[in-house]
C-alpha cells in the first residue's frame, strides 16, 4: 500500500502563517487547516472588537484556506475551537451558526488558559475535498 501523499495549502486569502507550520495540508480527501485566530489577511492584525468579529474573521480565514484546498466550511467535517473563557460560548456560537448549515460538522469547544497574541478565540478545521483547489502547492 502506498503511502498517501501530503499537499500543502497556502492563500493569501488567510494570514501567513509562522515558518514552523502549513496553513493547510491535503492528505487523501481531507483538507486539514491549522488553528486560525482573527486576524485580517491583508494586515496579519488581529481584528478589534468583539469575540463575535474575531469569530467571523476566523472562518472566512478558514474557508479559504479550505477553498484553496478544494474544500470549504459547506464540506466542514470537524471543527475543534478553543476559547480563553467559556462564558464567550454563546457569542462564538451566535456567530458559528451563520456560516454552517445542517448537517453541521462534528465540533469540539475546549476552554485553555491561553491563546497564541493574547487573543480569545482559535478555530481549526477538516473538511472533505470536493472540488480541485485553486492554492495548492508542491507535495510534502
Amino acid at each position: 500500500m502506498s503511502k498517501p501523499t501530503r499537499t500543502a495549502v497556502s492563500t493569501k486569502g488567510a494570514p501567513l502563517p509562522p515558518p514552523f507550520l502549513s496553513q493547510g495540508l491535503v492528505v487523501g480527501d481531507v483538507v486539514y487547516c491549522s488553528g486560525q485566530l482573527g486576524a485580517d489577511p491583508t494586515t496579519g492584525e488581529m481584528v478589534k472588537g468583539s469575540i463575535q468579529d474575531r469569530t467571523r474573521q476566523i472562518l472566512q480565514n478558514l474557508n479559504a484556506v479550505l477553498e484553496a484546498g478544494g474544500s470549504s466550511l459547506r464540506d466542514a467535517i470537524k471543527i475543534n475551537i478553543f476559547l480563553t473563557d467559556m462564558a464567550d460560548f454563546p457569542a462564538v456560537n451566535e456567530i458559528y451558526d451563520t456560516f454552517f448549515s445542517d448537517p453541521k460538522p462534528v465540533r469540539t469547544c475546549i476552554c485553555v488558559k491561553s491563546l497564541p497574541k493574547g487573543t480569545d478565540v482559535e478555530i481549526e478545521a477538516s473538511g472533505l475535498v470536493t472540488k480541485s483547489g485553486n492554492g495548492r502547492s508542491s507535495r510534502l
